[in-house]
């Protein structure tokens, strides 16, 4: 009889709770299936198959050190347990608790009832502060913080070799259409502890003030986000580097001390903030597929205009804060928060398009993608939650903003290279972009028409209100309560300072 310790998302065996469990119970034969059906999915793009090829490179060189070899198989998972418990005798699976899609959610349910009937007993464990089956949020930020500071776990003193043929991955479907690109963040845990590294002892002293625009956030983000998705690194051991870290800077002088106080502050409550956006989808694994707040679904349902949807989704607006960001994204795989926060907000409300498209599109973008981060964000940016104040971001203020010298614009929008700062933002002003095309909207039209919508259905809709609490009560950070957002300066001042307009709840 052996125990099969199954890698999902958690690449890695360092602080990996599910292997020192297995380890302790015998015979450990580590497994990673490579699922068909999961990455024939439109979100499952040739970017992540390289990451993920990388990482499993990386993983299987840690266990030969430990004694076993990492075993590959292709195929359903079902039908390959079947084969190993016939071959082997399986007495035990463990692996940790996976919070993704709704796929692989469906999977997971045939899979615990194929193990029943079995009588195989599957030991899953949490990994990133994620609690199944919350009853509420109450002492949540709390429990992650506890959590998160327990001792990493260490490895075991070895495993038993297992005689079991590995397969090589199967090829990927899009491997053979694949655009070449400039992928930002390779695969494998040495490479994420590579960039964590880097980011809390040289990049990331000006996280605070560089985040926000893309010339500066590629040098000053962590870039860990997708190794976090695959698990090469764990959510503890990042926060606890950081945490050292941001001890070791409070021992330094006052005057040595630089901008790292509040940049590891401000990273440390991302990362609480990663396992947030992760608990809502844990506890409500619908809003993949439907608004949050169902005040918000006939409200862009009456259609879906496909020219607008193929401009946005191909950088060709006319908008060249718009068209730069979802150019670079297509190439890189990586975008910072704020820019893609931009996008979604300009197809939401500009062009008026139903979240779930461009969601899906833009995880096959994202070597990142965290669906219980992705979809929540979606409507958050989109909303449809009924409990986040909306911002519609002007894009040429955006530009404006964290671009002012076109540089980043100019490096992903070629056609607009010889436009000077003062042009290159509204370069429908000038005749020196006749290569470029034109704005598919009226920007500051698309915008007022957008608030109007949203505004008219909280102020008409008897149940918004109502509806929005018990959303509240079920998601809501607890950390800063629930306090309602109250805005000092008028909206025409508040539009004027951010490019943004905001809706109150």
């Amino acid at each position: 009889m052996i125990n099969i310790l199954w890698f999902k998302r958690d690449l890695r065996v360092y602080d990996n709770e599910a292997l020192v469990n297995a380890a302790k119970n015998g015979i450990v034969l580590p497994l990673y299936i490579f699922e068909p059906a999961l990455w024939d999915m439109e979100e499952m793009s040739f970017s992540k198959y390289e990451f993920l090829k990388s990482s499993l490179k990386d993983l299987n060189d840690e266990l030969k050190k430990l004694g076993q070899s990492l075993i590959i198989k292709n195929g359903n998972a079902i039908e390959i347990f079947n084969k190993l418990h016939n071959s082997h005798g399986i007495q035990s699976v463990f692996s940790h608790q996976e919070t993704w899609n709704g796929w692989s959610y469906q999977r997971d349910t045939s899979v615990r009832r194929w193990f029943k009937s079995k009588g195989i007993n599957w030991f899953e464990f949490n990994q990133n502060g994620v609690i199944r089956r919350l009853e509420d949020r109450n002492g949540w930020a709390k429990n992650w913080q506890s959590q998160m500071s327990v001792t990493s776990y260490k490895l075991p003193p070895k495993l038993l070799p297992i005689a079991e043929k590995t397969e090589k991955i199967n090829a990927h479907p899009k491997e053979g259409n694949n655009i070449k690109k400039q992928i930002l963040v390779k695969g494998g845990r040495l490479e994420g502890l590579h960039l964590l590294d880097s980011f809390l002892n040289v990049r990331g002293e000006n996280y605070t003030k560089q985040m926000s625009s893309p010339v500066t956030a590629y040098r000053s983000c962590s870039l860990i986000s997708s190794h976090l998705a695959f698990g090469t690194i764990s959510m503890r051991e990042t926060f606890q580097a950081a945490q050292n870290r941001k001890i070791e800077i409070q021992n330094y002088k006052k005057s040595e001390r630089g901008n790292w106080p509040s940049a590891l502050n401000a990273f440390l409550g991302r990362l609480r903030w990663h396992c947030h956006f992760i608990q809502k989808l844990e506890d409500e694994p619908r809003i993949e597929f439907e608004n949050m707040h169902p005040s918000y679904d006939n409200l862009r349902n009456d259609k879906f205009d496909e020219e607008y949807f193929l401009a946005w989704k191909t950088g060709n607006t006319g908008y060249p804060m718009i068209d730069a960001c979802m150019r670079s994204l297509i190439s890189t795989g990586w975008l910072n928060f704020r820019m893609r926060a931009m996008l979604v907000s300009f197809s939401s409300y500009h062009l008026w398009l139903h979240w779930r498209r461009p969601a899906t599109y833009l995880a096959s973008l994202f070597v990142d993608f965290e669906p219980g981060i992705h979809f929540s964000q979606m409507q958050m940016q989109s909303g449809t939650t009924g409990i986040n104040s909306v911002r519609i971001y002007n894009p040429t203020k955006q530009g404006q903003d964290h671009d002012p010298d076109g540089t980043f614009i100019k490096k992903w929008v070629p056609e607009l290279t010889n436009l000077p700062p003062s042009e290159i933002h509204e370069p429908w002003k000038t005749n020196l972009a006749k290569a470029y095309p034109s704005p598919i909207i009226e920007e500051s039209l698309a915008r007022k028409k957008a608030a109007a919508l949203i505004y008219n259905l909280r102020r008409t809709n008897s149940q918004h209100n109502k509806k929005s609490k018990e959303i509240a009560n079920k998601h809501g950070s607890r950390k800063s309560g629930l306090r309602s957002r109250s805005f000092n300066k008028t909206k025409k001042e508040f539009l004027a300072k951010t490019g943004q307009l905001p809706l109150p709840l």
